[in-house]
């Protein structure tokens, strides 16, 4: 029984996208960047006033729609008829942009409500920026949006323009440039000088948008949206705070990695530390959380206005390099000199040039050439060469990239370099880019190039720190679908029961303080190894567990509340006897007030040839928990040599984190010291991650120090500290990542009609192999009833496209996988049914797809039967999806699962849709 729909997640749909039997798929925010009909809330006629600014750019840059002004003490506004209220205008209007005093609001957002508009843009001011009167309407605005399906751009916001469509809904001076970048702004003042400095740098825009308080639209749903958009090749975000981080993660990690998203945030600042108990969130501030935030969904954050466009042009022109070596080629040393420190000092590397571009340089330069990088191609270089350069350079397999560096001098040609340059601008796997230095005797050169798809900087240095923003974002986004799964459980790990009943006993008693030696064996529970830690009450404990250990040893403070032990002379080292033993507990209780409850007893390690790190977690308030790993020891926040990360990890993930440090290269082996096994480091980093992301009643962990040796078993926590949540906090209070683990609940069995089992699961990125068999296993009538056309094989298993579907974001969708075991022993995928949520709607569309051998054995029935009961688990009020016509047996599928199923005349496709 062939189970498929025709219009899939991961492909792009060959019938009109927007064609619907039921209702319409138009998106919500649709009605506010391309309205049939505006209206204007407060429109004025008083000179300089925010209502006449709207109502005139709105006027004066036609958008093909009506504009309706609302005003209900006049008859006409600049000459236009005029309404009392939106509900007396005649036509439906899509958009709505209010102006009026912010106690107003509330009421004309109900009135918007009944006159069914869809989106509105509100500028007014004196909301939550005032105090909580503010807040209270802005709660009010919310509840009544939500109401009536309303979605709201603002408050507080200059408002949105759409130069592609003419769309000026703002009170700025003037309206955009067209233009392909996406501008989206927190700060409306900033908003008009970026449209200042576009007039001047003649950069345009497919959206230009205030983006307010974010009462409801957020940055999620700009980028979601922008993504979308056909008009948008880059999307550009001057942003003051992240708002809902979860949608924003979500949103950024799906369309990084097909436009360009690139943020400036303002502040900087570590406030959010100050407070923190732990060494962890002493090392962890609000910008720093924010970087690791940025570099786990794909978004590239620079520093000043300028990379902000820099980087849009370029990352929409050049493809992106694939390391962080770069070929410098000038006819000038001192230019070189200076992109060379600019590169080196920002991450990059120059490219080691190869014997065989090495020998190519030699065929074609004079003999002076500099034989190395930058390759000094002289001052009497004529266009010819600066060519035959350049190919030589690119051709080289270890460069990255490449930068054309030319200072004009006597025998310089500028323009005609250009021309001969030109070729490559498009023609290439790597980025080029070029500095023509100078100025009216290089500017038709570099119009040449630059219309030709080569960006060029006036100064070499600006390149090279362009090019370190595109190697560090495609380093980023190589990761990006690497949606972190859990690792397949080893015998016995984790413990999840056992680290459950851990957790809760210190819950239990009202403490939030998790002793050490508690600490430790939660930490165990998870396969990570930990030093033999046994608690002693008295003396005499202590001595015999001693005598058990063997000398020497540490004795340590055991408390119930004492934070850090070495503080208040809670530690000992180097015992070596009875008596040492014995006069260490004396000193500890003596040194201890209150809070003493006796010692633990550990072997004394020997850590000289070992390195002192550290691995934690704390909360932060915008993305909840966040993973540190670094140098560790008693000088942790001295050195701060510290990467942060948001979990669940993977390997990938956990090596990156790992390679943001310093103490990384001293671990893969220095001085003739053996390197650490960073592949167990790696897994000891994703278990630590499965801890925080499955117990969730801690708030933080520090492993300080973890010694990392050479050799097997050479990993092992020396000591640990864990504080829970308060137990007046509930379940439902407590802090979740901001990226969604893997969903282990939707993890099941079915019994087949022959009685075997198959386990039904959500995709993991390891699958990606498992899917290539399964495609190989589809016949063409299969791959026809699900793609509504016979997509080839080798489209189907590209890994760019595998990736996608295996690399999910589950907050956004939701695959399941049938997989059956082999009599080799393995497991193979036999059926996938797949969840996607529609953008600004709370609903899906589902796919499905079997493979032959499996098909009428009920498979895509039982997996449509869990993606339902997922859909009514996750919230969704419906789920749909378009079916070809031909496909009766995925309609009775549907019909049976309860499904309306909706047959149009004579079209090509049929919809089943289920209310949830």
């Amino acid at each position: 029984m062939p189970d498929s729909s025709s219009v899939p997640s991961d492909t792009t749909p060959t019938s009109d996208p927007s064609y619907d039997l039921v209702g319409s798929r138009r998106q919500p925010l649709d009605a506010i960047f391309e309205p049939k009909n505006v209206a204007v809330i407060g429109a004025s006629e008083s000179p300089g006033s925010v209502g006449r600014t709207l109502l005139w750019n709105l006027v004066s840059n036609p958008f093909g729609g009506t504009v309706f002004p609302v005003n209900p003490k006049r008859d006409s506004v600049l000459g236009i008829e005029a309404y009392e209220g939106i509900g007396a205008v005649e036509a439906d209007v899509d958009l709505a942009v209010i102006a009026t005093p912010a106690p107003t609001v509330p009421g004309i957002v109900e009135q918007c409500g009944e006159a069914g508009v869809e989106g509105l843009v509100i500028v007014s001011a004196g909301f939550r920026e005032v105090g909580e009167e503010g807040a209270a309407l802005e709660r009010d605005i919310k509840d009544i949006a939500r109401t009536h399906g309303i979605r709201i751009v603002g408050p507080n916001c200059l408002g949105i323009m759409r130069p592609p469509n003419g769309l000026n809904a703002t009170f700025a001076g003037s309206m955009a440039n067209e233009g392909d970048v996406a501008f989206v702004s927190q700060s409306g003042a900033l908003l008009t000088s970026i449209l200042d400095w576009s007039f001047r740098e003649n950069v345009g825009f497919s959206s230009f948008v205030s983006i307010g308080s974010m009462l409801d639209v957020d940055w999620g749903d700009m980028i979601e949206y922008l993504g979308d958009d056909p008009k948008t090749e880059s999307i550009v975000l001057y942003m003051e705070s992240i708002g809902n981080a979860r949608s924003f993660l979500s949103a950024a990690r799906d369309v990084a990695q097909s436009k360009p998203i690139i943020v400036i945030k303002a502040g900087r600042t570590d406030a959010a530390a100050e407070a923190a108990a732990s060494h962890t969130g002493t090392l962890t501030g609000s910008d720093a959380v924010l970087n690791a935030a940025f570099r786990r969904s794909g978004v590239l954050r620079v520093d000043d206005i300028n990379d902000l466009f820099y980087m849009a042009e370029v990352l929409s022109k050049q493809p992106r390099p694939e390391g962080r070596n770069l070929t410098i080629l000038t006819n000038a040393g001192g230019p070189g000199v200076l992109a060379t420190d600019a590169l080196i000092g920002g991450g990059g590397e120059l490219t080691p040039i190869s014997e065989d571009a090495t020998d190519a340089f030699d065929d074609i330069l004079p003999g002076a050439w500099s034989h190395g990088n930058p390759v000094d191609i002289l001052g009497d270089a004529d266009p010819e060469r600066y060519a035959e350069s350049l190919e030589v350079a690119a051709n080289d397999e270890n460069s990255d990239g490449l930068l054309v560096v030319l200072t004009p001098q006597a025998m310089t040609e500028p323009t005609k370099t250009a021309e001969h340059l030109r070729p490559y601008a498009r023609d290439n796997d790597k980025p080029i880019l070029a500095s023509w230095m100078g100025g009216d005797a290089v500017a038709s050169g570099e119009n040449i190039l630059n219309e030709s798809g080569l960006p060029t900087f006036a100064y070499p240095d600006t390149a090279a720190r362009v090019f370190n923003h595109m190697w560090r974002y495609s380093y980023n986004l190589r990761a990006l679908y690497e949606t972190p799964s859990l690792p397949e459980d080893e015998p016995g790990l984790p413990d999840r029961e056992a680290a459950a009943g851990i957790v809760q006993d210190t819950h239990e008693s009202g403490r939030v303080l998790m002793t050490e030696h508690a600490s430790k064996e939660l930490l165990a529970a998870y396969g990570i190894p930990t030093v033999d830690s046994p608690v002693a009450e008295t003396p005499e404990e202590a001595v015999a567990a001693a005598q058990e250990i063997g000398y020497p040893v540490v004795v340590k403070l055991h408390s119930t509340s004492i934070t850090h032990k070495s503080d208040v002379g809670g530690v000992h080292l180097g015992l070596t006897s009875d008596a040492d033993v014995e006069a260490a507990f004396a000193q500890v209780e003596n040194n201890v007030a209150e809070g003493f409850d006796g010692v633990t007893v550990q072997p004394m390690i020997d850590r000289s040839d070992g390195y002192e790190l550290i691995i934690g977690s704390s909360m932060d308030e915008q993305f909840g928990p966040v993973l540190l790993f670094g140098s560790g020891g008693q000088l942790v926040e001295v050195y701060q040599d510290r990467a942060l990360g948001l979990p669940p990890l993977n390997r990938t993930l956990a090596r990156r984190m790992m390679e943001q440090t310093q103490i990384y290269e001293a671990l893969q082996g220095v001085r003739g010291r053996e390197p650490v096994d960073l592949d167990a480091l790696e897994t000891l980093l994703v278990r630590f991650s499965q801890l925080v992301v499955e117990q969730p009643r801690v708030k933080e962990i520090d492993v300080n120090p973890l010694l990392a040796r050479p050799g097997d078993d050479g990993l092992l926590a020396l000591d640990a500290r864990v504080v829970l949540h308060p137990y007046t906090k509930d379940d439902d209070e407590l802090p979740t990542p901001a990226i969604r683990p893997y969903p282990r609940q939707y993890v099941g069995t079915h019994a087949m009609a022959d009685s075997e089992e198959v386990t039904i699961r959500p995709i993991r990125p390891e699958d990606e192999p498992k899917l290539v068999t399964f495609h190989e296993r589809l016949s063409e009538r299969s791959v026809y009833l699900r793609y509504a056309n016979l997509m080839k094989l080798e489209q189907r298993v590209a890994h760019d496209r595998l990736a996608r579907i295996c690399f999910i974001d589950y907050d956004r969708e939701m695959a399941l996988v049938a997989e059956r075991p082999t009599e080799d022993g393995d497991d193979r995928i036999i059926g996938v049914g797949r969840l996607t949520q529609q953008p600004g709607r709370n609903e899906a569309e589902f796919a499905m797809l079997v493979i032959d051998e499996y098909q009428g054995e009920g498979i895509g029935t039982e997996l449509l039967r869990r993606l339902v009961e997922v859909g009514t688990t996750e919230g969704l009020d419906r789920i749909t999806a378009d079916i070809l016509q031909q496909n009766h047996a995925m309609q009775r599928v549907c019909e049976k699962l309860g499904f309306e199923v909706v047959r149009g005349d004579g079209r090509e496709m049929v919809q089943a849709v289920k209310t949830l």
